[in-house]
């Protein structure tokens, strides 16, 4: 009990009189807060409350002078001991992991992180001061020591996230740009990766800080650590990312590979940032590249569009970097590539709405310069045959996909000549005949879309289809089924297209 009581915050009296403090008194009283911030809540009830409020009044006052210059042992320790501090600090107003149905926590989270949010202002406020009063690096060295804690306070908190409040995120974004200001640099990302070429930036402490709380067994204690790393990293751009990128790659990749679709979503943004800030020369050494596509594309098993969209986008980008290394001299067949096994992949697993646009911008983006696959025709005439309800919104996007893909690989459409025209034929034919109750706006818009691909088909196949169709006039009595094949007759062959 007496060891205790002896570890116990300064008392008042002890703070009001922390000016007169010795040196060794002064640091001795900021190690006993120390002590009861980091002790487990459990054994001390509110005794970290206290100490917060002990610190808060030990800060004040403190002359500058004597936070960060002195000549004793002890003191030189000072700056040190101010960071564990700001660490201990920070850890307490941090959110805890959510229990089943416990959103009661946060409100009590955003109250402590007001408190430490105004704690930190004044502490700032003090290496401010001591910026202009101070001669040599002491009060640099303390910043060293205080800024990683106080950036990952006011991202934790400056975010909009379960449990910030308005109040909370005010304090914090004061708190960022206090800190931005001391530190005096125009930016967070200055402050990331260092204002000038000659200075190294917080990004390296900042990872450091953050390293304990992101492996497999922790990260999830604390619900904002993957926010704050996640934002921290979008922050620093090439050329800068590269340096960092053993650290930040196994911590995306941890991200990514979770249950939740959430984090898996999260995960793979931060993959995609690196993808495309890190110089593709560092991401094939160690077959990085590899890892970064086998942990994105087994993604694309799962239902859920947004992560596949995400996926997508990533893997777009990484593809060039993967094919690289792929020699194709035209004399044989084309090696299959890691952009053949998603496609082959997406066509497998495909799925109505949702997937068919994400297929399309696929397709429309990295395939422009690849033939017309066998699945994929079949694909197209399937969802042509099958009707989509009065909005029809289904067939309207695949007519738009096989008009951007005949645009794109006229050489190979011409070998599916016949069976795109039957297929086109088909659905103009149920169009015009359509007993359901479609919109007379959607159905021209189909026919108007059929007509278009005709129109198309005809030029990648050198006028064949002209002749193909020239009897269905005479034969045919439906007029909306004529108007369209008047329509494609119409179209000259040398007359320029924009479609094409």
């Amino acid at each position: 009990m007496e060891l205790d009581s002896a570890l116990e915050a300064p008392s008042r009296e002890e703070s009001s009189l922390s000016g007169e403090l010795s040196p060794s008194a002064l640091g001795q009283a900021f190690s006993k807060i120390l002590h009861s911030l980091t002790r487990p809540e459990a054994r001390r009830g509110n005794v970290k409350d206290v100490a917060l409020k002990d610190l808060g009044d030990l800060i004040e006052a403190t002359e500058c002078d004597r936070l960060f210059e002195g000549s004793g042992a002890r003191l030189r320790g000072m700056p040190e001991t101010l960071g564990q501090v700001a660490k201990a600090v920070e850890k307490y107003a941090a959110p805890r992991k959510e229990e089943e149905g416990g959103g009661d926590g946060h409100s009590e989270v955003a109250e402590k992180a007001a408190k430490v949010g105004l704690l930190f202002l004044k502490l700032l406020g003090k290496v401010e001061t001591a910026k202009n009063s101070l001669v040599g690096p002491a009060w640099q060295t303390g910043l060293h020591h205080l800024a990683g804690p106080v950036y990952i306070f006011a991202i934790t908190h400056s975010l909009e996230q379960p449990w910030t409040t308005p109040r909370s995120r005010e304090v914090a974004r004061e708190v960022l740009t206090l800190l931005l200001q001391v530190t005096e640099c125009s930016s967070v990302a200055g402050f990331l990766r260092g204002e000038n070429e000659d200075e190294k930036g917080s990004l390296s402490v900042i990872l450091g800080l953050l390293k304990p709380d992101l492996n497999k067994e922790s990260w999830k204690n604390n619900p904002a650590i993957k926010h704050v790393f996640s934002w921290t990293l979008q922050q620093v751009t090439r050329p800068w990312l590269s340096q960092h990128l053993e650290r930040v790659l196994p911590a995306s990749l941890l991200i990514s590979d979770d249950y939740q679709t959430e984090n898996k979503i999260l995960g793979v943004h931060c993959l995609h940032h690196i993808v495309l800030n890190v110089p593709a020369a560092d991401l094939l050494q160690y077959n990085r590249a590899q890892v970064l596509y086998h942990a994105v594309f087994n993604h694309l098993y799962t239902p859920e569009h947004h992560l596949i969209q995400a996926v997508l986008l990533c893997l777009l980008d990484l593809f060039p970097i993967l094919e690289k290394t792929l020699h194709w001299k035209g004399d044989g067949a084309r090696p299959t590539t890691h952009c053949d096994e998603v496609l082959q992949l997406i066509l497998t697993h495909m799925e109505p709405e949702h997937r068919l646009l994400l297929l399309l911008g696929f397709l429309l983006l990295f395939y422009r310069d690849r033939i017309l696959h066998e699945p994929l025709h079949w694909l197209i005439i399937g969802y042509l045959e099958v009707y989509d309800g009065p909005e029809e919104e289904a067939r309207l996007k695949i007519l738009e996909t096989l008009k951007l893909l005949m645009q794109h690989t006229w050489p190979r459409v011409s070998c599916r000549l016949v069976v795109l025209l039957k297929a086109l034929l088909k659905l103009i034919c149920d169009v015009a005949r359509d007993p359901n109750l479609t919109p007379e706006s959607v159905k021209s818009a189909l026919l108007q879309e059929a007509t278009d691909c005709l129109i198309l088909l005809d030029h990648c196949s050198q006028g064949r289809v002209k002749g193909l169709l020239a009897k269905i006039p005479q034969s045919c009595e439906d007029r909306k089924v004529v108007n369209c094949i008047t329509k494609v007759q119409q179209v000259s062959e040398g007359a320029p297209y924009d479609g094409t």
